[in-house]
């Protein structure tokens, strides 16, 4: 009898040797890639093959697990009801003092004009008795439309994640991104009613991804900002796609990465802003991960009469990253989980804390239940 993904990520585990497994939104199959050693791989330039794990700053190296060895296999989810009460009583008040200062402290930098946006993140330290890979398969089954993925390397640690969010798409010179912003509760049978402030977050992040990649593709199209749900929470969506014209992967990443969306604008003045002031650090929260210069061969036959039977081959490169979003960390018996929001000039603190409270039931579901 063959093993299972999740047997196979565990033995992997247990033998101390680093791995990816990931599911991409609405897809079935799961892939696993795993590396034969320990070595700590970098990206040098993005020409780089594989999967790629970004900190939240820029100025840190992104780790790379190359395609050594690749395994795929189909999940069929099976998804659970999850119900609310752990979550509810779950204390999360101790640092909710300190968060609500450095916002008051972000909305008097934004009223000075320093800032226009800043994104404010904490972390959640919680105990569980549940094995990562059971809460990888809890991730699965509840959260079909996320990137989800569990990733290990005994060097940095063990992070697991449910993200909606597009970072990157390409394929060949084409490419795809997004901006989300806004949070809202889902209640069946309501559609969201967004407040200004959200819809103002929405536009900033937006407008930077038009200004920052103006000069560096061509046919840029941006769509309508539209509602949409990621498991219990709605956001505002809208899509940007083009053409790269003469710029490479490192130039669209570096001028996209971290987005007003998980830092803010001015992008260099919030992010100084983030480092001095959060009182943590966050990693790989807010950075981005998923495959890097994917090679994928397609073959096709012929039309033509005196060449019906031969083959034709189109190699395709593809990229398909997302932001580390809705993400924890493995620490021994315990994770940590990570939640953030937008802060503008039209913030209320208190309403602040209560959006990461929201977000933060995305990873403690799988934890607490």
């Amino acid at each position: 009898m063959s093993l299972s993904f999740l047997d196979k990520i565990n033995e992997q585990f247990r033998k101390n040797l680093p791995f990816v497994a990931y599911r991409k939104p609405n897809e079935v199959e799961v892939k696993v890639i795993f590396q034969k050693d320990q070595e700590l791989h970098y990206v040098n330039d993005f020409t780089e093959s594989g999967f790629v794990f970004a900190p939240f700053d820029g100025d840190s190296p992104a780790i790379l697990i190359k395609n050594e060895k690749v395994f795929v296999e189909s999940f069929e989810p099976n998804p659970i009801h999850l119900e609310s009460n752990a979550i509810e009583s779950f204390n999360q008040e101790s640092d909710k003092e300190f968060y609500l200062e450095t916002i008051k402290k972000a909305i008097d930098k934004i009223a000075a004009g320093a800032i226009n946006k800043v994104v404010l993140s904490r972390s959640i330290d919680v105990e569980t008795s549940k094995t990562p890979f059971v809460m990888f398969n809890d991730l699965l089954n509840q959260y079909l439309t996320a990137f989800c993925y569990i990733w290990f390397h005994p060097k940095i640690g063990l992070w697991l994640g449910a993200t909606p969010e597009i970072f990157l798409e390409s394929q060949n010179n084409k490419f795809r991104t997004m901006s989300l912003a806004g949070t809202q509760l889902y209640r069946v049978g309501e559609e969201p009613n967004w407040e200004e402030k959200e819809l103002e977050e929405q536009g900033m992040v937006t407008q930077f991804i038009r200004d920052s990649l103006k000069d560096k593709v061509s046919s840029l199209v941006v769509s309508e900002a539209l509602s949409t749900r990621a498991g219990n929470l709605w956001h505002i969506k809208t899509s940007v796609s083009g053409n790269i014209n003469n710029s490479g992967l490192e130039e669209i990443i570096g001028a996209l990465h971290p987005t007003p969306a998980v830092c803010g604008l001015p992008k260099m003045v919030a992010k100084e802003f983030i480092l001095n002031n959060e009182n943590y650090d966050r990693q790989f929260y807010t950075g981005f991960l998923g495959e890097l210069n994917f090679k994928e061969d397609i073959s096709r036959t012929s039309s033509r009469r005196n060449q019906e039977n031969k083959a034709y081959r189109t190699i395709k490169n593809k990229t398909s990253l997302f932001v580390n979003l809705r993400c924890m960390e493995l620490l021994e018996n315990k994770v940590r989980v990570y939640v953030g929001g937008g802060i503008t000039s039209r913030s209320v603190p208190e309403e602040e804390w209560q959006e990461t409270m929201d977000k933060s039931s995305t990873m403690l579901n799988i934890v607490l239940k």
